[in-house]
Parts: C-alpha cells; sequence; structure tokens
C-alpha cells in the first residue's frame, strides 16, 4: 500500500509541474524508488509510457486554455513544452482529431485524457510461487535480433530467429550451458519506452546462460552480478505465463519492498510442448 501511495505522490508532483520540464529524477525520489523502476512501474500499472500520459495530460490542459480567445495558440504552445505552433498543432491534432484554431469553438468536440491515480485492488488469495536469486555475472550466448514489439501472435521476427537452432546449433549452445538457468533461454532488453503502447523495438537473445568464455562465433550478453527474482508459471500457455508476468507488477513489485533494476528480461521454458495444461515457465527479474 505504502509502493502504492507513493507512487501517487509522484503522480501529483507530476500534475503540479506540467507546465515545467519535469525532473523526472525528483519524482522517483517522491515514489521512493529509481528512476528506472518509477518509469517500468507506471507503464505497467497504466499501460502507456511515462512520456505518452505526460503529453496526454499536457494537451488536456491545452484543449482548455484555448477557450480562453486572450491566449494566443503560440503562447499555449511553449507553455505546455512546444518550440513551435507547428508541432503543437500536429501534436494537438493528432490527440484531439482537430487544429488549435478550431479548439476555439464552444461547441467544438475535444477529447480529456483525466489525471490518473492508482488503487491497489485485492482480488483473493491467489498464490505466486517466486524465489531470489544472487548471481555473479553471466553471459547470454547465441542469436540476438532488434525486433518489433508484438504483443498478441506470434512475432515473426522472433519466429525468424528460432529457425537458427538447428540440431547442431542447439547441440554447440547446450554445451556451454553451465549456469542457471539451464537449457536454451530467451532474453530481452534495451525497450523502446514506448513499450506498453505496442510500439518501438527491443533487443531479443536466444541463447543460453554461461560462465564460458570459449563463446566464438555467437552474440553475447553480458550481465552484471546482482539478485533477481524468479516467478515460477504452470498452466495453459501463453495465457498463465502473460497473467503471471502482469501480476508481477500490478502486485508484488508494490508489495515485496523489491525494484528492478535495469537489465534483461529472461524467459525460461521447459520444452516444446506448449499444448501441456500444465505447462512450466520461468521469469527472471532483475531486482534490488
Amino acid at each position: 500500500m505504502d509502493s502504492i501511495s507513493s507512487m501517487n505522490e509522484a503522480l501529483l508532483y507530476i500534475e503540479n509541474h506540467l507546465t515545467e520540464d519535469i525532473d523526472y529524477g525528483e519524482t522517483a525520489k517522491i515514489a521512493n524508488c529509481s528512476e528506472y523502476h518509477f518509469k517500468r512501474m507506471f507503464s505497467f500499472l497504466s499501460g502507456i509510457s511515462l512520456s505518452e500520459y505526460v503529453r496526454r495530460r499536457r494537451l488536456t490542459l491545452a484543449a482548455l486554455d484555448l477557450r480562453d480567445k486572450n491566449f494566443r495558440i503560440i503562447d499555449v504552445a511553449v507553455k505546455y513544452g512546444y518550440n513551435s505552433a507547428d508541432s503543437f498543432a500536429r501534436a494537438f491534432q493528432s490527440m484531439h482529431g482537430i487544429l488549435p484554431s478550431e479548439a476555439r469553438g464552444e461547441q467544438t468536440k475535444r477529447k480529456a485524457y483525466p489525471r490518473m491515480t492508482f488503487q491497489l485492488s485485492i482480488n483473493g488469495g491467489c498464490e505466486m510461487n517466486y524465489r531470489i536469486v544472487e548471481k555473479e555475472s553471466f553471459k547470454i550466448v547465441g542469436f540476438k535480433k532488434r525486433v518489433p514489439i508484438i504483443f498478441n501472435g506470434i512475432n515473426p521476427e522472433i519466429a525468424k530467429m528460432y529457425e537458427l537452432l538447428t540440431p547442431a546449433i542447439i547441440e554447440r549452445l547446450k554445451a556451454l550451458s553451465n549456469i542457471e538457468p539451464t537449457g536454451i533461454v530467451s532474453a530481452s532488453t534495451n525497450f523502446s519506452e514506448e513499450r506498453m503502447e505496442e510500439n518501438g523495438e527491443l533487443d531479443h537473445y536466444i541463447g543460453v546462460a554461461t560462465a564460458s568464455r570459449e563463446t566464438t562465433g555467437f552474440d553475447e550478453l553480458d550481465i552484471i552480478a546482482g539478485t533477481w527474482a524468479v516467478f515460477d508459471s504452470v498452466g495453459p500457455f501463453p495465457e498463465t505465463l502473460q497473467n503471471v508476468w502482469g501480476r508481477i507488477y500490478s502486485e508484488w513489485f508494490p508489495a515485496s519492498g523489491y525494484e528492478a533494476v535495469e537489465g534483461p528480461e529472461i524467459l525460461w521454458n521447459e520444452s516444446k510442448d506448449t499444448e501441456n495444461p500444465k505447462y512450466r515457465s520461468e521469469i527472471w527479474i532483475p531486482v534490488k
């Protein structure tokens, strides 16, 4: 509950500084967490990026200001952080569907994006199985590709990556797999900020976790020593996995005393038999 309360205090700070350059470092201090964790938590709880939320709130207030014909459009643009009337007009039309000049009419329809607050909703005692693991530095070794962010269905670019896993390549990779999580894993990192709007890209790796230095011929992701929260997902795939992923950010982080730190999210699946009704996966997230 304290975590949710702190998040709401941080949102109030943002609301009070919408006409200024927002200090996101200060915002994160108010939320009692790092700036990285605050932005991640906000995105998962709200479904949009923090920058998009701020943009929508500013354009909502700008539409209200434009009802006062004593305000010049350029003055309203500058007030909400736009350097030119043209850039303001494009952003305004993108959200409201009309030009700023058209927003002065009394009967003109505009869109409003209300101020957001978070609440902790308890929907029953559905347990989450997790463990905390301390790991030395290691590598993910395999294949890397910058891929588009896609929520539903098969990501064709990731599907192409799996085609690279020939029996011979799998044998070579598994010979390098000498630390947990063992076997073939996938890792995602360097997300675009618009991740929750299903926009942008991420770096995706398919390979194995290893402490070996004999990794010639493969792409490598170096991961520093640190603490990991490891969550079990057991049930129909991918619905159960997606549910656990959402609950990590909406339920576990606010109540755990941990926060996410910058680093890859790793997924381990037990086998290729995704039709198994008790299919098992593990989600690895770096935390502090």
